[in-house]
């Protein structure tokens, strides 16, 4: 018969050192890549496909920007004016539109409820429909236009 221990007296502790408990083995993650950039002529495809779309609804003054070398956000801009909120909106639409017939996926969509700009993200073309005015308010044009020596540094 074996002897049970009594309740509540303390057993005897081994006076032997412990092995330290070995670290956690570390899993390595995969290292955290950008995506890479789409090849020249799908980004081509992209931006005629923008072009074409605005060019439909007879959007005013079409400017395509390629800023792959100033961002890594996107690699063209597609800066075009309406003549209405209405035209904007339209305009917008059409563009959304197009690339989705097209295969290419709108990301988002901004602006659509006041249609004085709305922005169109299609990852590698963003696009900005505006109204004359905030055009010329915020000129985006001027701030993508980056040309060596005419900006002043800053102070």
């Amino acid at each position: 018969m074996t002897a049970k221990k009594p309740a509540g007296k303390a057993t005897k502790k081994s006076t032997r050192p412990r092995a330290a408990a070995a670290p956690p083995k570390r899993v390595p993650r995969p290292a955290v890549r950008a995506a890479p950039k789409p090849p020249a002529p799908r980004l081509a495809r992209l931006a005629e496909l923008v072009t074409q779309a605005l060019d439909d609804l007879k959007a005013q003054n079409v400017a395509v920007l390629d800023v792959r070398d100033l961002t890594q956000v996107t690699d063209t801009v597609v800066i075009a004016s309406g003549t209405s909120d209405r035209h904007v909106k339209s305009l917008a639409g059409r563009v959304v539109e197009r690339a989705r017939e097209a295969g290419f996926r709108a990301l988002g969509v901004e602006g659509e409820r006041d249609g004085e700009w709305v922005l169109v993200d299609l990852q590698d073309v963003i696009v900005h429909v505006m109204l004359p005015r905030v055009r010329e308010f915020y000129g985006l044009e001027k701030l993508w236009d980056v040309r060596g020596g005419e900006r002043a540094a800053p102070a």
